[in-house]
């Protein structure tokens, strides 16, 4: 039975592959005619047009991987044994340059918080007084 199942798998992923591309490419024929004509005043399409659309459109817009640079398990990967080879000093650096690269984008509230991460987000009227012991309002 195993062997029967690894020989013939060969020949199951093409034709899954084919059933998803044209349940697919049904799906958006059927979408794009009930809905595009009243709304765009557009003509209906046929099977092979939508799957055109479809095949188009994942060209296009990518194949729903989780989406940005770096989520990559293998760019994930590489950036970890790049840091691992670094010192504390060079991977402070790294950190600092690449927060300045992105903006802030590390120093949400939500993210990463450093020992100045509050008196960075801390108005003028927040901070301590010139005495240090309470914070004027």
């Amino acid at each position: 039975m195993k062997q029967f199942f690894y020989k013939g798998r060969f020949i199951f992923i093409p034709l899954a592959f084919a059933a998803c591309i044209s349940a697919v490419s049904f799906v958006v024929m059927q979408l794009w005619n009930h809905l595009l004509p009243d709304i765009l005043h557009v003509t209906t399409i046929n099977f092979w047009q939508a799957m055109g659309i479809f095949i188009l459109c994942k060209i296009l817009f990518g194949f729903g991987g989780k989406g940005g640079p770096g989520n990559a398990p293998w760019a994930r990967r590489r950036m970890m044994e790049k840091c691992k080879n670094m010192s504390p000093e060079e991977r402070e650096k790294f950190r600092t340059e690449l927060e300045n690269r992105m903006c802030g984008w590390g120093k949400r509230p939500f993210g990463r918080r450093d020992s100045n991460f509050d008196d960075r987000f801390k108005t003028n009227t927040e901070r301590t007084s010139p005495q240090g012991d309470t914070p004027s309002v």
